[in-house]
């Protein structure tokens, strides 16, 4: 019987859910499936949500450094694979696992889920930019999710072990086969409630509709950072059409995509990669309104799937969504069209093959 590889997958696994966290859940349950590999994990999720990933905290600090004493793990694996943050503290917080694995000769993945590593490098100097060459540079192979992203490790990293791992959406949202409705305008939002995700923008966007007469129905879906709850909520509390749902995970999100017709995400988000948002929302068979920011164009073209508007720009928002409320027969155009183009390169099955494939 061949020996099975064994793998220690480290980084942040739900809850609190994220594109990260999901990822990961989804690489720890496809390769425990596989015969040929033996998984162990330590989940560095930090329970509380915060839009100030990778601040340095002293509470931040001892929970670390508490996950830190999880090293032992380390011996008993051939391969470690790592999801880290994108800034200096992100990277740091990892840094035990890092040396140790180097020293001891394992092969070391790196799995990075956004587009900010490099610029993070860029800005530092001195002992920190060192630090930070040190320890990324010691990892033998790299994952990027799409070609636009691969710079972000090449300072670092051979181009020739820089693999690309496109994103997915998990089978059972798509399964059901899903009746467009035609005769309104139904937006959706599903993400963390981030500034830097556009919310604040899209809300004030669809409060100019309201002002307009424009018809639609709103549903907006994801947790919210404490610090800017109250100016979220006292924009939702002005629109009469929009409903909070909170977070959604399950038969909850589920029915959200299976709900809507039109998903916006006008994301300008520094740690953006390719988010599994846009990939769920074109599974279920639907118009997706997004920005020209990270690696998003590498899987989406405006007025293909959907439409760009611009970052920060409530007007672009607010232009698009009116045209879509007097041009319905755009959206199941492009809708059906979606679901095509996801089943061709996204499910769960493509994402395991690739994934499998660069482990081995």
């Amino acid at each position: 019987m061949k020996e099975k590889k064994s793998i220690l997958l480290i980084g942040p696994f739900p809850e609190p859910v994220s594109g990260v966290s999901l990822a990961n859940q989804v690489v720890k349950d496809i390769l425990r499936e596989d015969s040929c590999f033996e998984v162990d994990l330590i989940n560095t999720s930090y329970s509380k949500f915060d839009e100030k990933l990778g601040e340095f905290t002293i509470k931040k600090f001892f929970f670390y450094l508490y996950q830190s004493f999880k090293f032992i793990k380390i011996f008993n694996n051939r391969i470690i694979f790592i999801t880290p943050g994108q800034t200096f503290y992100g990277v740091l917080k990892y840094a035990f696992f890092i040396i140790l694995s180097s020293i001891l000769k394992k092969e070391l993945i790196i799995h990075v889920h956004g587009n900010y590593l490099r610029q993070e490098y860029n800005s530092l100097k001195g002992i920190q930019r060192c630090v930070f060459y040190f320890l990324v540079s010691r990892f033998t192979k790299g994952i990027v999710l799409s070609n636009s992203l691969k710079e972000n490790l090449t300072p670092f990293i051979d181009k020739s072990k820089i693999f690309c791992l496109p994103n997915f959406a998990q089978d059972y949202l798509y399964e059901e086969e899903k009746k467009l409705v035609n005769d309104e305008l139904r937006i959706f939002y599903l993400s963390n409630l981030m500034k830097e995700k556009g919310i604040i923008c899209l809300l004030k966007a669809l409060k100019n509709l309201e002002g307009r007469s424009i018809m639609y129905k709103a549903k907006i879906a994801g947790n919210i950072d404490e610090k800017f709850s109250k100016e979220i909520f006292k924009l939702l509390n002005q629109l009469e059409h929009t409903d909070y749902i909170g977070i959604v995970n399950g038969e909850a999100k589920k029915n959200l995509l299976g709900w809507g017709n039109v998903f916006v995400l006008p994301t300008f988000y520094k740690m953006e990669g390719q988010p599994i948002s846009i990939l769920e929302a074109m599974a279920t068979k639907n118009l997706v309104v997004t920005t020209n920011h990270a690696g998003i164009l590498d899987i989406f073209k405006d007025k293909v799937n959907g439409f760009l508007v611009q970052k920060n720009n409530i007007k672009s928002i607010q232009d698009i969504l009116t045209y879509l409320a007097k041009n319905k027969s755009e959206i199941k155009k492009i809708a059906t069209h979606n679901k095509e183009y996801f089943l061709e390169n996204f499910t769960v099955n493509t994402f395991k093959e690739n994934l499998i494939k660069i482990i081995k």
